[in-house]
């Protein structure tokens, strides 16, 4: 028996338990057992998450030996074109011909998207300079979705890129989310006006209605750049209230889509739900599958698919996500009866189906998205090579061990970088303008010395290649910000991510002294506080540590990337509030080239071997 025909066993099994009719002279025994519930309608529900700009697919881990290459695409797995072509193909075997056994004779195809449509990287920067549509627009259009969840990358540009990447649907798609109140920034509210942001929508499928509510991660404004967008945390009680709103307007059929970063939220949601009969997650990119479904080389699987959980009224409710970057198509088949309570799901179709141009489930990419997506991303990206930004009077310094265990040019261009968007970025934003900015060495990866000449936006991208974010942390105290360069030179001499470039100060530290001592993956949970920086001063000469002694005086505001100010590298932020600006720090980077620099590195101003922003003094 396959493992597919073994898990629909084990579907029919309880459905029949579930179906067991007590005898009327047998007070609590089962008697007999009645047949399983034929479905009036089956909903083959198609959805994709997490999509973020992987428009040319994904390697695997390298191994391509399957069966031939049916699709010679930009790489073997994944791809936009690719995902457009199965989306089609599902949706026709959905409907077309006999239905299979165990589903209705009338059925239908719900497409969504779980959102973080988009990321940056080289690939969302084609679509930023070519404008609107985006070619995520133009990908995700062909798609043919019903409908897409806001998630959290949509924001990550700010609210105007948000509503640009909505514009390229011409309407054609509406974007869900019923705990975001989005009437702070009026170029969504003019979606929200049009009825292209909306908190739920209904979809009329062979004469069912089906209603879809959206919800997005309350961790938005910490996670993104929504700015003046709010965001309700109460998802049980809304998602509950519009559950219940569409009941009472007739529609029998409700799903939750909620983009909340970890499929463990929605299994913990679900016990406080009431009405929703099914769950699509996204946020999280786990990989669900069962024995028996094809992977990508490389992938493996976390958990089965689907999850299930039980809600408020003890009902089972199934729940489900898939992985992005355009590498599944995942499929939800929900037998319904014609009160459309759930009565199964069928477990042989039920699966994540992988995207691929290789083996014997390969398909051929479609040849529109391939010509007017993937060809002109790809050409960009090669372009980028070609593409200078600067000029550079002098080799820059990148090599990894160096960048963390010293102060480098190359570390003290980037700190300077973020220093730079940090004020830039401050009165959009809300935020003060940070007076110091802090860079990780684990963030800085080209990990070689760019040598003098031209600098190109392939270079900016080689050493920020991360989707990080500069952030900026307000009213840090004194001792934070010693205790944060604690944590910069906690292993030195020896290399380390958590190895800091400065920018906005000096400072020195002592070897020889108490390394400071952390709660190892914990966020920067100290221990024991360090004791070898001995003397910070910032640029405008305001003291901050003398002697090894905090000077009492008033707090620091920080530019640093989202990912340190989470507490990343263990870095001891000690959760304070911080804001994205809307800029990435590969954008950071190459801004402060062109404008903040205009395009000129000078020896003077990054001499090989720093400048004495960190210095050893034992």
């Amino acid at each position: 028996m396959s493992a597919r025909s073994s898990r629909r066993s084990r579907l029919t099994a309880a459905a029949a338990a579930a179906a067991l009719v007590v005898s009327a002279g047998v007070t609590g025994s089962a008697s007999a057992v009645a047949a399983p519930q034929k479905p009036a309608f089956t909903l083959h529900v198609l959805f994709t998450n997490d999509a973020e700009s992987a428009l040319l697919g994904v390697d695997g881990d390298g191994s391509t030996d399957e069966g031939p290459i049916v699709d010679d695409g930009p790489r073997p797995y994944g791809s936009a074109s690719r995902m457009v072509a199965l989306a089609k193909k599902l949706r026709a075997e959905a409907t077309r011909g006999k239905p299979p056994a165990g589903q209705a004779a009338k059925r239908g195809v719900l497409t969504l998207s779980g959102g973080d449509n988009f990321l940056a990287g080289p690939e969302f920067a084609a679509s930023l300079d070519k404008g609107v549509p985006f070619y995520d627009s133009l990908a995700h259009k062909a798609m043919g979705y019903d409908l897409s969840i806001v998630g959290n990358h949509e924001f990550d540009f700010g609210p105007e890129v948000t509503a640009q990447f909505i514009d390229g649907f011409r309407g054609t798609v509406p974007f869900v989310s019923a705990n975001l109140d989005v009437s702070g920034e009026p170029a969504l509210q003019s979606h929200a006006d049009r009825g292209t942001i909306v908190a739920t929508h209904v979809v009329k499928i062979r004469g069912e209605r089906v209603g879809v509510i959206g919800l997005t991660t309350p961790e938005l404004p910490s996670v993104s750049s929504p700015r003046n967008v709010k965001v309700d945390p109460d998802l049980a009680g809304i998602a509950n209230w519009h559950a219940g709103y569409l009941e009472a307007k007739g529609v029998n059929k409700i799903l939750l889509v909620s983009h909340l970063q970890d499929i463990d939220n929605e299994l913990a949601l679900v016990p406080k739900l009431r009405g929703v009969d099914a769950v699509i997650g996204a946020g999280g990119g786990e990989i669900l599958a069962d024995e028996g479904d094809r992977l990508i080389p490389g992938d493996q699987a976390e958990r089965g698919f689907p999850l299930w959980a039980t809600d408020a009224q003890g009902k089972k409710v199934p729940v489900v996500t898939t992985t992005g970057d355009y590498k599944y198509l995942g499929r939800l088949v929900l037998n319904f009866d014609r009160n459309g309570t759930v009565i199964g799901i069928d477990e042989e179709q039920t699966q994540p189906v992988r995207v691929s141009g290789v083996g014997p489930d390969a398909i051929k990419g479609d040849r529109k998205v391939r010509e007017q997506v993937e060809k002109p991303v790809a050409d960009y990206i090669e372009g980028l090579a070609d593409k200078v930004v600067a000029d550079s009077a002098v080799a820059l310094d990148g090599v990894r061990n160096n960048v963390r265990s010293k102060e480098t040019n190359l570390g003290n261009l980037m700190a300077d970088a973020l220093l730079w968007a940090g004020k830039q970025q401050a009165a959009e934003y809300g935020v003060p303008e940070p007076q110091v900015s802090i860079q990780n060495g684990g963030g800085i990866r080209n990990d070689s010395v760019i040598p003098t000449g031209p600098v190109t936006a392939l270079n900016t991208y080689e050493i920020a290649p991360f989707a990080n974010f500069v952030a900026v942390v307000p009213d840090v105290p004194r001792e934070t910000l010693k205790q944060l360069l604690e944590r910069g030179v906690a292993a030195a001499p020896d290399a380390s991510g958590a190895f800091m470039q400065v920018g906005g100060l000096r400072f020195t530290y002592d070897t020889s002294k108490q390394a400071q001592v952390v709660e190892p993956g914990s966020g920067g949970t100290i221990v024991t506080p360090g004791e070898r920086v001995q003397e910070v001063v910032l640029d405008d000469g305001t003291v901050i540590v003398e002697n090894g002694q905090v000077v009492d005086g008033p707090p620091v505001t920080i530019a640093t990337n989202d990912f340190s100010a989470r507490g990343g590298d263990d870095y001891p932020f000690g959760g304070l509030p911080f804001t994205p600006v809307g800029i990435t720090y590969q954008g950071a980077l190459e801004q402060y080239l062109t404008d903040g620099l205009s395009g000129k590195v000078t020896a003077e101003d990054y001499p090989e071997g720093g400048e004495g922003r960190i210095t050893p003094i034992n």
